[in-house]
């Protein structure tokens, strides 16, 4: 039960804006514009220039790229497999690439395992949204309505700010410079509504999901490697890396969370059928309720 309580506050803000859209009818593309491009990128400054870079984070930088590589693989194979278009292509990696670990699993990290672990899950949180606002927009812009061309996805991930808000606060941090601290409150306060934002978002966009025949096939195939090949790829992954059974544990914990929220964002940005990214984003975060709490069984 105590394992079950530590997920619950996610859900309850995705109710939030569930109900809340449900009400009100508010623009949800308008709002998921505004996190990505105005809210994230003060996260990323934050993170990267509060936070001492050491050779820990080297290491969970390359093994998050190891892992998202061998689950591209292993999507790639299975979309040649059930011969796939370019569109589910694109939505069946956005849902297999990327773990919600920043609006879900940091503070399940937090609950289960103290302050020490969440600042590893903060960085490898920082992480998986660059490769998102990197990768995840390139999947997104090339397989999405309004971007069909290579150059057009390679233009949409140079002008995200989120990147310069990672070199702006990687290049403080090395030069040493001091920001007045009403700056860096500002700069916090900004960065802190992103996550809680990004939440609501993916609500609101469940809220807008309108009767229809989805496609089950890619939803299941999604969840299966979702849900449990890339836990069990980063169980072995961790076996080769030179880091703390913390360190180890939480990158676990992260590869098993749910479709990442900020991939419904993406959806909506670029028009890469929302509602089965949206739906794909739900059902995975409903079977997280049961492995969730048996992956931390598990680990601990």
């Amino acid at each position: 039960m105590d394992l079950i309580l530590i997920v619950l506050p996610a859900f309850l803000i995705f109710g939030a804006g569930y109900i809340g859209q449900k009400m009100l009818h508010l623009n949800v593309k308008s709002i998921s514009t505004m996190a990505l491009y105005l809210m994230t990128p003060f996260l990323t400054f934050e993170t990267f220039y509060s936070n001492k870079l050491n050779i820990d984070y080297f290491y969970m930088f390359l093994f998050s790229i190891l892992l998202i590589i061998i689950l591209l693989g292993v999507t790639l194979i299975t979309g040649w497999i059930m011969k796939m278009d370019k569109t589910h292509k694109s939505v069946m990696l956005l849902g297999t690439l990327f773990p919600n670990s920043g609006n879900y699993g940091a503070p399940v990290v937090l609950f289960a395992y103290g302050t020490h672990a969440f600042n590893y899950a903060v960085i490898l949180m920082v992480i998986h949204g660059l490769l998102i606002n990197s990768i995840g927009i390139f999947i997104a812009s090339y397989g999405g309505q309004k971007s069909a061309t290579i150059k057009n996805a390679v233009m949409s991930v140079i002008k995200m700010p989120v990147l310069y808000g990672v070199y702006l606060g990687v290049l403080l941090q090395l030069l040493h410079v001091e920001l007045p601290t009403t700056i860096v409150d500002s700069v916090s306060l900004v960065g802190s509504a992103a996550i809680p934002t990004i939440m609501l978002v993916l609500g609101m966009q469940l809220a807008e999901i309108k009767p229809q025949k989805f496609e089950y096939k890619y939803l299941s195939v999604v969840s299966l490697i979702r849900m449990v090949a890339a836990p069990l790829i980063a169980t072995v992954l961790v076996i080769f890396m030179p880091v703390s059974d913390v360190i180890k544990s939480v990158f676990i914990l992260l590869a098993a969370m749910p479709v990442a929220a900020n991939v419904t964002m993406l959806a909506v940005q670029f028009d890469v059928k929302p509602n089965l990214i949206s739906l794909t984003t739900l059902i995975t975060t409903l079977i997280s309720l049961l492995t969730i709490p048996l992956t931390l069984f598990f680990l601990k």
